[in-house]
Formats: C-alpha cells, sequence, structure tokens
C-alpha cells in the first residue's frame, strides 16, 4: 500500500464493531478463557480461516495455576513473500468482567454499570479477528502472519511466559494489541520482582500476660515502617536508579485474617508485595531493602525472655523489563503505519508489564498498540470507537506495508 491507498483501506467497520461487541459478550475471566477460545475460532473459520490453521499450544500444562486452555496459534499463509510477522493479544479478562452485558451508547461501547466491560484486551481479541478476515476477503498482499492469543495475562502474564518460542514460525516482529489510542505505542515497560513474608510469632493473653507473647502483626508493621523509613516504599529513588514498590497483603494466608480476637497476640502474618523498575536489578535492589526492613523488625519484638519471630522472607521475579531501540524495524513499521494514517505518533514506557516483556524475552521484538480500551479494571471501562476504528486499520496497514 501506498500513502492514495490507505484512505481505502476495506475494513468494514459495522462488521468489526459485530466481532467486538460479539466477544465483549463471552465470559472469560483470566484461567477460564475455553469459550472465548472457541468463539475466536469459530470466527476466524467464518472468516475463511481452515480449522488445520487454527491450534492450541500446551502452555496451560506448565502454568503453575489451574488454566482451562492453552494459547490459541493461528498461522495465515503469506500471499507474498517476505518475514513472517505476529499479531498478539490477550484471551482473558479480569474477574470484575464476568457477566458483563455490553451496549453501545453513540461512540462507545460501555457495561451496564454492575460489570467492567472487557476491552481490556477483547478489543484486541476483535482486531485480530478483524484483521484475518480482512487480509482474506479483499485478497490483500501480506507475509506468512501468525496470530497469537494467550491466556491468563491479567493474573501474571503466565501464557507469554509459559509460551514456547518455537511454536510461532519464526516471526520477525510483533504487533501486540493491548492499549489504548492508537497512536500511542508502547515501546518498553518495567520489570518486577514480588517478594512476600510470612512471621510466626507467639501467642499469649493480651490481657494477662501481652509480654509473654511475640507479635507477628507489629513485625509486619515495624517492617513496612523501616522500609518507608529507608526509602524503599512507594516512589523509590536512590542516585539515578528509580522504581516503585507497595505492600499488597497484609493478613493471613488464602484471604483469611492473621488474627480473630482483640484480647490474643497474634501469633501469625502475612505479607505480600512487589518492586518495579526499568532495571530488574534495581527491583531487586528494592526488594533487599524490605528483606532488611524484616529482618530489623524481627529483632525489635522479643517476647519476656528476649526470643523472636520467625521470619521468612521469599522472593521470585515476576517478569522482566524490556525497551525497544528506536531504530528497531518494528518501531519504524508501526511508525510509518501511523503517518500514513495521518496520525501523529507518541512512544510509551509502560510502568506496567505486558505480554510484550516475554514476547521480547523470546527474541521476538514486540510494540504494543491501542484500540481503543478505557478505564480498565473498573466498572467506568468503556470501548472508545473511533480508536478501535483507527486501531483496526493500524493493523491492517501493518501487516500489508512493504518492508
Amino acid at each position: 500500500m501506498d500513502v492514495m491507498s490507505t484512505a481505502n483501506i476495506p475494513l468494514d467497520v459495522e462488521g468489526a464493531i459485530d466481532h467486538l461487541m460479539n466477544f465483549l459478550s463471552v465470559e472469560g475471566v483470566t484461567g477460564e478463557e475455553a469459550a472465548i477460545a472457541a468463539a475466536v475460532s469459530e470466527a476466524l473459520k467464518k472468516a475463511g480461516v481452515p480449522a488445520s490453521a487454527i491450534r492450541f499450544d500446551d502452555a496451560n500444562t506448565r502454568i503453575p495455576v489451574p488454566t482451562q486452555t492453552g494459547n490459541l496459534i493461528v498461522d495465515l499463509p503469506g500471499t507474498k513473500p517476505g518475514p513472517r510477522l505476529m499479531f498478539s493479544t490477550h484471551l482473558d479478562t479480569v474477574p470484575l468482567c464476568a457477566g458483563a452485558k455490553p451496549k453501545r451508547e453513540g461512540d462507545r461501547i460501555v457495561s451496564d454499570g454492575t460489570t467492567a466491560l472487557g476491552g481490556d484486551a477483547r478489543t484486541g481479541v476483535a482486531l485480530l479477528v478483524v484483521l484475518a478476515e480482512t487480509l482474506i476477503k479483499h485478497k490483500l498482499p501480506h507475509p506468512p502472519i501468525t496470530l497469537l492469543f494467550t491466556v491468563r495475562e491479567e493474573s501474571g502474564l503466565h501464557g507469554a511466559r509459559e509460551l514456547n518460542p518455537a511454536e510461532l514460525g519464526g516471526p520477525v516482529m510483533c504487533i501486540n494489541v493491548d492499549g489504548q489510542l492508537a497512536s500511542e505505542l508502547i515501546i518498553g515497560a518495567v520489570g518486577q520482582e514480588n517478594w512476600e513474608v510470612e512471621i510466626k510469632g507467639k501467642a499469649s493473653h493480651a490481657g494477662v500476660a501481652p509480654d509473654k507473647g511475640i507479635s507477628a502483626t507489629l513485625v509486619g508493621a515495624l517492617g513496612l515502617a523501616e522500609a518507608k523509613r529507608t526509602g524503599w516504599f512507594g516512589k523509590v529513588v536512590k542516585g539515578d536508579e528509580f522504581g516503585t514498590s507497595n505492600i499488597g497483603i497484609f493478613g493471613g494466608k488464602n484471604g483469611k485474617p492473621a488474627g480473630d480476637a482483640t484480647n490474643v497476640v497474634t501469633d501469625y502474618a502475612f505479607l505480600k508485595g512487589e518492586a518495579r523498575s526499568p532495571e530488574l536489578s534495581f527491583a531487586t535492589k528494592i526488594v533487599d531493602g524490605y528483606e532488611a526492613a524484616f529482618a530489623k523488625a524481627k529483632a525489635e519484638v522479643t517476647d519476656h525472655e528476649g526470643e523472636t519471630a520467625e521470619v521468612t522472607f521469599r522472593r521470585a521475579a515476576a517478569y522482566p523489563p524490556f525497551k525497544l531501540a528506536d531504530d528497531a524495524k518494528v518501531v519504524k513499521r508501526a511508525t510509518k503505519a501511523l503517518e500514513l494514517l495521518g496520525i501523529k505518533p507518541t512512544y510509551l514506557f509502560s510502568n506496567g508489564g505486558l505480554d510484550a516483556n516475554w514476547l521480547d524475552r523470546a527474541g521476538i521484538p514486540t510494540i504494543t498498540i491501542g484500540a481503543g480500551q478505557a478505564e480498565i479494571h473498573t466498572i467506568k471501562e468503556f470501548v472508545k470507537l473511533d480508536e478501535y476504528e483507527k486501531g483496526c486499520r493500524l493493523g491492517i496497514l501493518m501487516a500489508t506495508l512493504e518492508d
């Protein structure tokens, strides 16, 4: 396609919206993607994709939490020579989307106000189906293309993490659809390290013999206070290095309270948090700061005999950071496509993880584009249909551009 033909990209806008409405109405919270995967497979077959080109991998057998199905992978043979491209998105939604009832209101799609909508990332799911349908229906020239629909993105990027790159046919770049505005190109994202601490204190009657107890709750509270005092909590800046951290869970385990009576010194507490940074090594330093803080807190809380709590600190890398070079082919391709559409691109670095983090780690430079999702993970979520249309046009153009 050249500059003169971009205005005539053969996009069936109403058909594309119909696909989106359909996929928004199919439940598929994280880990329970079988129904939405089946709906996508059926739509692709109706669009002309042979059943033999649609398959599932076995990533779900390696995901450490129950997951109904593997990643959905679709192979579109090229109609012209060229390096293989990949388009990706995720099938799952957050639990708040369960039971979503999408409805169209003017230039938006919204929920009924009792659930989130699921535009994150059903906009991407619909875009990938629209892409395949448009390429096939209009016989548009394109190189070989892989479509990847991942599972469990919302609960830890598990589908992308457990993906076997050999399943993908050797794409040289990937366009991931999981953003808001079509003009916003996400070219990098932070890495994350998770931490948790288990504190076993000693119970005692809080009114009769408080000195004979060891409060696990107090150890946890002092540990957090120490992390804050030493600059490791919240926004973290140490010299030229920076990142963020947070405590998410403070209580018992498995959603239970740390204690159930005010007259008993709490003998158990469980805390779980995270650290993020553009450099995973600095995320590790932040977690080091938390570990030192809880060690200090342990020493400060004793019973009448000088005994301390048992404090067990654990950590695990969640996902690696990445940043695409300004001259990366996928960045240049996306920039060119936006410019042909008359859209000025902006380049973003995300403070949250994406499937792109793991795809890039697998050797597939991945840019993330937007297709209209907004106010995600809330009951106010909506899809901007003009941005969804722009995203669809951007996808079609990126698939058909000359190298």
